[in-house]
């Protein structure tokens, strides 16, 4: 057999574009010979998915998968070259099925179904990222695919009571919180979790405006303070108009009542919302 160098395996990867340890493997079963090489990583389709690694994929779909119990969830985003892939039902069965696998296992290895995923769809495809959410404490993790799969969410809402996580009422408010995250697009919670570079850079720009030049003090802290409230309503989760009743009540409001009619607190925690290429350079 002939010696496997590390020119030779720069060489195999420079012709494949396949990383350096699949490449040494590759020569080393093909007893040094780097046409053989070259041949068999692409009979197993790995030089065909390198090639195609270096293709954009800003299309693509999100995925999800919570555990039986509502305990914890997963959202992927799971990118492609082209909306005809995305919305092909193998590439969303692979796309299910990574979310499934990163929810059992953080830390796997999903490389080996990516470059099969990339020789059957014939596309580049990148699993762009992932987030988790686990229940701390009473509640529940639900997620939310929005038709097309471009946007997902991800919403921890917790309770005191073991018992009120059991209660459908409890399990609708869930849901609807998760439907109000993918319509309303808010960034955070609560006004609690607004930074104060963000709050001072809209007072900033409100009070640089051309209707409020020249405004006395007096009236401009008013204003500015009206101006703000205005962010918070579509900045702030809990400050929005809950879209299931007309955006009559607040979600804040909305919540308080189902708290009532429970009998216990409920609050909402944390969440996640992705859409389809936001992330992409």
């Amino acid at each position: 057999m002939a010696e496997i160098t590390a020119a030779a395996v720069a060489k195999l990867r420079e012709m494949t574009g396949v990383g350096m340890m699949e490449c040494k493997k590759a020569l080393v079963a093909a007893n040094g010979e780097m046409d053989v090489a070259v041949d068999n990583l692409r009979k197993s389709g790995a030089a065909s998915a390198a090639k195609k690694s270096s293709r954009d994929a800003r299309e693509g779909v999100i995925a999800q998968y919570i555990a039986p119990g509502g305990q914890s969830g997963i959202l992927v985003e799971v990118n492609c070259e082209t909306d005809f892939v995305a919305r092909n039902d193998a590439f969303r069965a692979f796309c299910d099925e990574i979310a499934k696998k990163v929810a059992t296992d953080p830390n796997a290895n999903l490389e080996a179904d990516r470059e099969s995923a990339v020789t059957k769809m014939g596309e580049n495809i990148k699993i762009a990222r992932n987030a988790r959410l686990e229940v701390s404490g009473n509640g529940l993790v639900a997620a939310y695919i929005h038709t097309g799969a471009k946007v997902g969410v991800l919403a921890e809402v917790g309770c005191t009571k073991p018992e009120t996580a059991a209660t459908d009422e409890f399990k609708q408010l869930v849901k609807d919180i998760t439907l109000q995250i993918a319509a309303g697009f808010p960034h955070v919670v609560s006004r609690e979790n607004v930074s104060p570079e963000v709050i001072a850079k809209e007072r900033d720009i409100a009070a640089n405006s051309d209707r409020l030049k020249g405004k006395p003090a007096a009236a401009l802290e008013k204003i500015l303070a009206g101006v703000l409230d205005k962010f918070f309503q579509t900045y702030c989760l809990v400050d929005q108009g809950f879209v299931k009743r007309n955006s009559e009540v607040s979600v804040k409001e909305h919540v308080a009542q189902i708290s009532k009619q429970l009998g216990d607190e409920i609050t909402i925690r944390r969440f996640v919302r992705f859409q389809v290429g936001e992330t992409a350079v």
